[in-house]
């Protein structure tokens, strides 16, 4: 019973450093320190793509880095103190890191730092997601580059990247008899959903017409 106690106590460190890790939003604390709230400029959105439009490149890149390491880290360091703890414990291993990086993207999107208004959680997934399992993370890499090369919306190769992920996780881990992988299949689906829920007006903007394409200032009024 003690054993179930620490192990708990565990995971939810895991899913509240990975949140309070993933709540460090780099736009908005480097718009904050040039003067500017990324959420009230451009599109409004405290991400990467907002950021290129209202800050510029070398803030935008710093922005792509920041919020895709956060992930990054959150998921390894749980997976290093997941192995201190129990090296034989593979499955509480993984657990560890899917509520880490679970955290990270609820931390990004839902930023406690700053009033629970931050981006879509779309770098800081992406991150998790190279961790989890970098052959998926290319093929997303892959679709979301063709996506915006064809349409130039990164909103709709957001979007499509999200839909695709639990489908590619479900493909890549046809395994009944391991029992990590119904949890990783259902992290997925959450991870999928949180972030077309988070892209709900600019699917509304997709279906009008006004979304701002790659490249162009966005609309004043998004």
């Amino acid at each position: 019973m003690v054993q179930n106690a620490i192990l708990f106590a565990f995971l939810a460190a895991c899913l509240i450093g990975g949140y309070l890790l993933g709540s460090l939003n780099a736009s908005i604390i480097i718009g904050k320190i040039l003067g500017v709230d990324i959420r009230k400029e451009g599109s409004k959105n405290a991400g990467m793509t907002n950021a290129l439009r209202v800050l510029g490149k070398k803030t935008a890149a710093t922005v792509f880095l920041f919020d895709l390491l956060k992930s990054v880290v959150a998921v390894l360091l749980a997976k290093t103190v997941a192995r201190f703890l129990d090296p034989t414990a593979t499955d509480m291993s993984l657990y560890a890191q899917y509520l880490a990086g679970f955290g990270a993207v609820l931390g990004h999107n839902f930023p406690v730092y700053f009033g629970f208004r931050g981006g879509k959680g779309i770098l800081a997934s992406w991150g998790l997601i190279m961790v989890l399992d970098y052959r998926i993370a290319i093929l997303l890499l892959i679709v979301f580059a063709l996506v915006v090369g064809v349409t130039r919306y990164v909103s709709l190769a957001s979007i499509t990247s999200a839909i695709l992920y639990p489908l590619f996780v479900i493909v890549f881990n046809i395994k009944p008899d391991e029992p990590t992988v119904p949890y990783y299949i259902a992290l997925s689906l959450v991870i999928s959903a949180l972030a077309v829920y988070r892209h709900r007006a600019n699917i509304t903007r997709l279906r009008t017409g006004t979304e701002s394409k790659l490249g162009a200032k966005a609309n004043k009024k998004e």
